[in-house]
Order: C-alpha cells, then sequence, then structure tokens
C-alpha cells in the first residue's frame, strides 16, 4: 500500500497506514525500502517518522538504519498542522519597532518559526498578535518577518520585519554580511589562543546528519572572530587551560551553529550544548551549572547593529546576559 507526500492536502494524515514489503527488499536499509514501496512518502518524512517512533513492525517501533525484514510495516501519520502560524500572545521584549521593523530580546525556549515539534509558541507567533497585518510576508506563511535566526535555546538579539521593503533590504543586509553581530558563549576550558580567527568550512557531519561539523571538502565557508574576554578557575598544572571563559565571538557569516562547531572545534564548547559539548566540565564547573539552573547551552547573542534598510539610519542594540548565564558567571567567577 502506497502513502501520501506529507505537502499534500489529505485525509489519510492522522490515521494508519500499512506498507507492506516483500523478500526483494531484504538487502535495503529500512528507510530506503518503505520509501520505494511507498512513493508518496519521501524517505526524510519516513526517517522523521521513525525517529518519533511512529513507524512499526509486529507491534515494536523499527529505527531508519535497520535492514528490511519481508512483512507488514504500520506507519502512524500525525494530524496535519495548520498551513498558517496561529496568533499567540506572548509577551515580547521589544527593544525597538517603528513602521518597517521590530526588534526583540529572545529568551531562551522561544525558536523563531513554526516548525514539526514546535508548532507553537515561536517568535512568529508572538508576532503575528503583537504587529497584526502590518507583519511582512516575504518570507511565506511559516516565516513572516523572519530574515534570520537564533537557536531555539539561544538567547538574544533578533531583528524581524514588518513591511516587505524592510524585509528585502534586511535581507540583503544578512547576505552580504554586512550585519554587526557579536555573541557571549561560556566555555568549558578555553579556546587557544586568547583571541583568533577561525576560518573552515562548515556542513552536514558525516557521521550524523543531524549535526553540523567543520569538513574537509564540502559545506560553506564559515568565519568567526573570539577573543577570551575572561578565564575562570585554576588550571591545574602550568600551561593548562583554565576550567571555564567567557568568550566573545563576531560572525562574519551566518551558518547553522556556526559558534557551537567553531568553539568545539578548538577544544571549548559551549557550557550547556548536548549537542556539540563533548566531555564533562569539572566538577566545580557542574556545580556552578547546576546552581544557576544552566538547562541549555550557555550562548546569547548580545550585540546586533545594521543600517536601517529604509531610513538610513545606524542601529545598534546591546542586551546583558540573561539570568541564568550571569548567575552561571557569578559563580564562575568564584572558582
Amino acid at each position: 500500500m502506497t502513502a501520501p507526500d506529507d505537502s499534500d492536502d489529505i485525509d489519510t494524515e492522522g490515521e494508519t497506514l500499512m506498507v507492506s514489503l516483500d523478500d526483494g527488499a531484504r538487502a535495503l536499509r529500512l528507510d530506503k525500502a518503505l520509501a520505494e514501496a511507498a512513493p508518496t512518502l519521501s524517505r526524510a518524512r519516513i526517517q522523521a517518522l521513525m525517529d518519533a517512533g511512529a513507524v512499526s513492525f509486529g507491534g515494536a517501533a523499527v529505527s531508519a538504519k535497520s535492514k528490511a525484514v519481508p512483512g507488514d510495516y504500520i506507519i502512524a501519520l500525525p494530524p496535519v498542522a495548520p498551513a498558517d502560524p496561529q496568533a499567540e500572545a506572548i509577551a515580547l521584549n521589544v527593544l525597538y519597532e517603528d513602521a518597517d521593523l521590530i526588534v526583540i530580546d529572545k529568551p531562551a525556549g522561544m525558536a523563531a518559526h513554526p516548525a514539526p515539534g514546535n508548532e507553537t509558541g515561536t517568535l512568529v507567533n508572538a508576532l503575528l498578535h503583537h504587529c497584526g497585518a502590518s507583519l511582512s510576508g516575504i518570507g511565506g506563511v511559516a516565516r513572516p518577518g523572519i530574515v534570520h535566526r537564533l537557536d531555539k535555546d539561544t538567547s538574544g538579539v533578533m531583528v524581524a520585519a514588518k513591511s516587505d521593503r524592510a524585509h528585502a533590504g534586511l535581507s540583503a543586509l544578512f547576505a552580504a554580511h554586512d550585519i554587526e553581530r557579536t555573541y557571549i558563549a561560556l566555555t568549558r576550558g578555553a579556546p587557544s589562543p586568547a583571541r583568533d580567527r577561525i576560518v573552515t568550512r562548515i556542513g552536514r557531519s558525516n557521521a550524523d546528519r543531524k549535526k553540523m561539523a567543520v569538513l574537509k571538502a564540502g559545506g560553506r565557508e564559515a568565519t568567526t572572530d573570539y577573543v577570551v574576554q575572561q578565564a575562570f578557575g585554576t588550571p591545574a598544572k602550568a600551561g593548562a587551560a583554565p576550567q571555564a571563559a567567557r568568550v566573545a565571538c563576531t560572525l562574519h557569516t551566518g551558518r547553522t551553529h556556526q559558534i557551537r562547531v567553531h568553539l568545539a572545534s578548538r577544544g571549548a564548547p559551549i557550557l550547556g550544548d548536548a549537542v556539540y559539548g563533548s566531555g564533562a566540565p569539572t566538577a566545580p564547573v557542574r556545580a556552578a551549572m547546576a546552581q544557576a539552573g544552566l538547562t541549555r547551552q550557555a550562548l546569547h547573542a548580545a550585540v546586533l547593529g545594521f543600517v536601517h534598510p529604509v531610513t538610513g539610519q545606524t542601529l545598534r542594540f546591546e542586551t546583558a546576559l540573561p539570568a541564568e548565564m550571569a548567575a552561571l558567571e557569578t559563580a564562575l567567577s568564584a572558582l
């Protein structure tokens, strides 16, 4: 039995489908076999459904990397989310607003726009309520007004367009990297040297397609300037790295997870980063994180500066660390 593509408006979403595999599928990986047996469901969609535990065989959930076994597989399709994001009365910390754009200090935990698993509570939902019909729609129904993103668990300054001309102008500024963007990170250890420029290529990891990585070939060029502003914790031996550091990073490109990947590549991953923070911090640093209540990567977009695309005015916004990062910095200072 075939299944529908997730871009179609169909009645079977929210129901279950049965896909039968015959003996000829044995040599294939399961996600590939199911995609071939159900051509209107993309392989990427099937993988996402597997990751969500929505594909089962004999009553047990199966993974994408499993080898295909002949038999009947059950695929549970979730209900279709509304095509248009809904306005929600979510409070925003507005730093600046005029007829063309709005600048906000985004809290950690808020996604920029709706996506599977984050259909509500996003910045777009909040902007639709705050700005109403004035919000630019160039980005499409899923991302009105959004011209750049911060990771869901990264806090800090973001700008959104309220008019089409501002949207076009801001998009051009970001494309040309003609934007001042400085982030503050609290890291495990400290990158060396204390000040440097990191220039690499960043793309999808060959080992884990859900992660980004520094690549020898492929990907896109990524450039980050960093400076260690303060080191915390006396090294156990001469020449060793401190236990933690406050690092200011200036972006010259805007690749996905760029700062997180670049700092990790220098052996100083951001504290609290569950994706790129391989290796445990020292016990005193872990205690400081627990004391501060840090439950996400300690990364804050502190500075955003640009020329207003409509008025030509030079704008620059700087925000202080949010409470949990400020508390962590205080605790680290006592090491």
